[in-house]
């Protein structure tokens, strides 16, 4: 049966618009600054890659440098904040929290991120905050459309596809494994003060039209109603752990990305969102009559897999799970709310649906979502 992909499914979603000569000449200017006594310093090639983030923009560029009489060349990534202009999703971007959360994960542990260069925090270079980092070459199964439609994961062979999933569960295990004792981390940790956040976030959402999801704020009470007696001990938590963030070299990860939530809690918080992310875009390509990818990233093959690498046995998963659920139901609220501002779609009548999984959560927290369908 051949079915077309659904608007929500692969969106055009307006980001902020970057004029690459302005910006490779801007970048140029401060990179003399910044690399001092360096000379013959060049920007080129300058470019957007094809899949790139709403919570940020990223360019690609060369730049090429002689220091101490050696000329010297690197491919980097420049990753900007958005612009208010651009409708952002979060309410703040810290890049330099992001460069010490990358820098420190570097120092202390083999899991493999970016190498980050320089942060700038002052918006005079690019008209906003950015980061510098080393390109890392690689695949990423991408969210628009989300790879369980298409892409080089779906078309991998079956051993392939177990190689994928046993090296990502690896991955969450060795971050849970770095030192949670960041100094970067201090004042942050703790499932209660994590859940705050997000109904801080939630409400920075509604500021503008004082929206209320009845469906999230269902969830918030059921999480409430429902709360670990004895939460797992806190460690380094990735934030936005999910496949879609790890870039990979064969099977290989190569470069674990985006860190902007990285924070010490539980480690079910991770877990929770890997399993959810993935079994939320495998619902929609059922829906959509497609296999997607149903063999993998199964609840108990996660499970069962990451206590072995960690020696841990995981705890209170359907709260962590319902958690997940609503953490990106509040992201995908504000998501339609920037693609109402910028006219690409018509604000729904009913305020639910304004959450792209909405049946998914509300099965959720009535206990009634199979997850043994496959």
């Amino acid at each position: 049966m051949t079915t077309s992909m659904p608007d929500d499914v692969e969106a055009s979603i307006t980001t902020t618009e970057t004029d690459l000569e302005v910006v490779s000449a801007q970048l140029e200017k401060w990179l003399v600054g910044t690399l001092g006594a360096a000379t013959d310093v060049r920007v080129y090639n300058v470019s957007r890659p094809a899949h790139s983030g709403m919570s940020s923009v990223s360019v690609l560029f060369d730049l090429d440098w002689t220091e101490d009489g050696t000329s010297q060349t690197a491919q980097l990534v420049a990753r900007l904040a958005p612009e208010v202009s651009a409708f952002p999703v979060f309410p703040t971007y810290d890049l330099q929290y992001q460069f010490d959360v990358l820098t420190a994960v570097r120092e202390r542990s083999d899991v493999p991120v970016p190498h980050v260069r320089w942060v700038e925090t002052s918006p005079e270079a690019l008209g906003t905050p950015f980061l510098v980092m080393d390109r890392v070459t690689g695949a990423v199964p991408v969210d628009n459309p989300p790879y369980v439609f298409g892409g080089w994961l779906l078309e991998s062979s079956s051993e392939d596809q177990a190689r994928v999933q046993s090296s990502s569960i690896d991955i969450l295990a060795r971050i849970h494994g770095i030192d949670a004792e960041l100094p970067f981390l201090s004042g942050m940790s703790g499932l209660r003060r994590h859940f705050e956040g997000e109904r801080a976030y939630y409400d920075w959402t509604r500021r503008d039209d004082g929206l209320r999801i009845p469906l999230l704020e269902a969830a918030f009470e059921w999480l409430e109603a429902h709360w670990p007696i004895e939460p797992s001990a806190d460690v380094l938590c990735w934030g936005d752990s999910r496949v879609g963030n790890i870039m990979f070299q064969g099977t290989a990860p190569v470069a674990v990305l985006d860190w902007e939530s990285a924070a010490g809690a539980p480690r079910e918080v991770d877990l929770g969102w890997f399993i959810f992310f993935h079994r939320q875009f495998q619902d929609l390509a059922e829906q959509f009559s497609m296999p997607g990818l149903p063999k993998m990233f199964r609840r108990e093959d996660v499970v069962a897999q990451y206590e072995q690498a960690t020696g841990v046995t995981v705890r209170d998963l359907d709260f962590y799970l319902v958690y997940a659920a609503l953490r990106h139901g509040i992201v995908m609220s504000q998501i339609a709310r920037r693609r109402i501002h910028f006219g690409e779609i018509e604000a729904p009548e009913n305020p639910d649906e304004y959450v792209l999984h909405h049946r998914m959560l509300a099965d959720l927290i009535d206990g009634t979502y199979e997850w043994d369908k496959k």
